[in-house]
């Protein structure tokens, strides 16, 4: 079973040296970025951040003839071996890529003559740039103070846009990537119902193809997790937590080969609820005792249906774990009952968080009023009775934001709007890209609305619109998978 520690395990011989210095390296540039944000230059903290980051630079060039830290997606890479994003450099890791994405940095090439006056200047224009209204500007900007402050030794190269995220293709292709995904639920869900032996290439097709979009189209994929069909909640919830887990699992440096993984063991994590009656499953009221306990035996029934399913050779042994853990919750109090301790596999923690979020957001029989995500989030990180691993619950605010994707918000521009993604400047953690559903006026904007960005300021300097409240889009006729499709 892979864990935490398996995951963080470095490679033998020069890569693994590589690796442990490039993570030195990125946890000093957090530490000196920090330092410098929140004391003068000639405070003591920062002038140590700042003579440790020279050290351990001059440390690595003195092996490397030249270092380069490249941005890859939600991977780091120095002079081309990928860093591991763990538990304990996730802050570090999520701070860096955020700043770089602010400016657009694809890669930062760092030269023999670097010194401390390099750096400095570097990381004060990442600091004082960052609250330009636009990228362009910031990158513009930057490069022109490097050269006129004669930085010479660290070069920045203007990396590449994820093309395709908001054109009407990708979410074509996402669509379709969804569809088959519930369309795959829902045929095993109907076999193990009906004792039919069900086979997995389909459905290992169908979660290659949702890793291979997640890794692509990551705005479009996530989207669509608002299209959730209260007629439908088995499937769309199966497939929305798939999304989800392996989203999570790219933030954390996943391979591909370990997303597909992942992907099937999210996919499948609720084949149990098959064995369970219907009138159980759906029933307005409260459960009684006997109903609550049927309800808790279907982790055991999923991980029994996975073993006993046709071809359960090729179904990963993570996805019976998962099956049988991700209620268990990470202090053992949950369902099923544990005989002895145990440590809930990594896997297992991510589906959690996953299938937490997306079933307390959307509308079932005995849940007619969905609980608004950022409410959703705030009890998932403060209430430690729900039981959830906090640096995934860390992760998946990070993921998608304060304000998730599909969170229906008030301005002050009088407008209604729909996050439709965070914002890539992770400092503007607060201020997501929106599409506006209703205008100042109270009229409709047609689907997929207009979209805009709320790190945009106006001549003045202040910002062009901002976030009042959340609300409920049934207040105003929103329907807000409509804006995703």
């Amino acid at each position: 079973m892979t864990n935490a520690a398996e995951l963080s395990t470095d490679l033998p011989g020069d890569d693994g040296q590589l690796r442990q210095g490039g993570r030195s390296l990125l946890l000093a540039l957090y530490t000196a970025l920090r330092s410098l944000k929140l004391y003068p230059l000639e405070n003591a903290t920062v002038q140590k951040s700042l003579s440790d980051l020279d050290t351990i630079t001059r440390s690595l060039l003195q092996s490397e003839i030249e270092l380069e830290i490249r941005i890859a997606g939600d991977f780091i890479f120095v002079n081309s071996t990928r860093l591991r994003l763990e538990l304990d450099n996730y802050a570090s890791f999520s701070h860096i890529l955020a700043i770089f994405r602010a400016f657009e940095i694809g890669a930062l090439r760092v030269k023999t003559g670097a010194d401390r006056r390099e750096w400095q200047i570097f990381l004060s224009l990442l600091l004082s740039l960052a609250g330009r209204s636009s990228v362009d500007e910031r990158h513009k900007e930057l490069q022109e103070r490097l050269e006129t402050g004669k930085v010479v030794n660290l070069e920045v190269e203007r990396g590449i846009t994820e093309g395709g995220s908001s054109s009407a293709e990708a979410r074509h292709a996402s669509k379709q990537v969804y569809a088959q995904g519930v369309a795959v639920t829902k045929d095993v869900i109907a076999g193990v119902r009906l004792g039919r032996a069900t086979g997995l290439k389909r459905v290992k097709r169908a979660v290659q193809m949702v890793v291979d979009q997640v890794l692509n189209n990551e705005i479009s994929m996530v989207g669509l997790t608002t299209l959730r069909d209260y007629d439908e909640y088995t499937f769309t919830h199966s497939v929305n937590v798939c999304i989800f887990s392996v989203a999570l699992g790219k933030k954390l440096g996943l391979s591909k080969v370990q997303l597909c993984d992942l992907g099937m063991a999210a996919l499948l994590h609720d084949v149990g609820k098959a064995r369970v009656p219907a009138d159980i499953l759906n029933k307005a009221g409260k459960l009684d005792e006997r109903e609550w306990k049927v309800i808790q035996a279907h982790p055991w029934y999923g991980a029994l249906t996975l073993f006993s399913m046709r071809g359960y050779e090729e179904i990963p042994y993570r996805s019976i774990l998962v099956a049988h853990e991700h209620h268990m919750k990470m202090d053992l109090t949950g369902y099923p009952k544990v005989v002895r301790p145990r440590t809930l596999g990594i896997f297992s923690r991510i589906v959690s968080v996953a299938d937490g979020f997306d079933a307390a957001t959307t509308r079932r029989v005995y849940q007619t009023v969905p609980i608004e995500p950022d409410q959703v989030l705030r009890e998932m990180w403060e209430n430690p009775n729900r039981g959830y691993d906090r640096v995934l619950v860390k992760a998946l605010i990070n993921l998608i934001g304060v304000y998730p994707v599909g969170t229906c918000v008030i301005l002050d521009s009088f407008e209604v709007a729909v996050v439709a993604a965070p914002n890539p400047d992770g400092e503007q953690f607060k201020r997501p890209i929106v599409r506006i559903a209703v205008d100042a006026d109270g009229g409709p904007v047609p689907p997929p609305g207009t979209e805009v960005s709320l790190s945009e300021k106006d001549e003045s300097g202040g910002y062009r619109r901002s976030i009042v409240k959340v609300t409920n889009p049934a207040r105003y006729g929103i329907t807000v998978g409509d804006y995703f499709i």
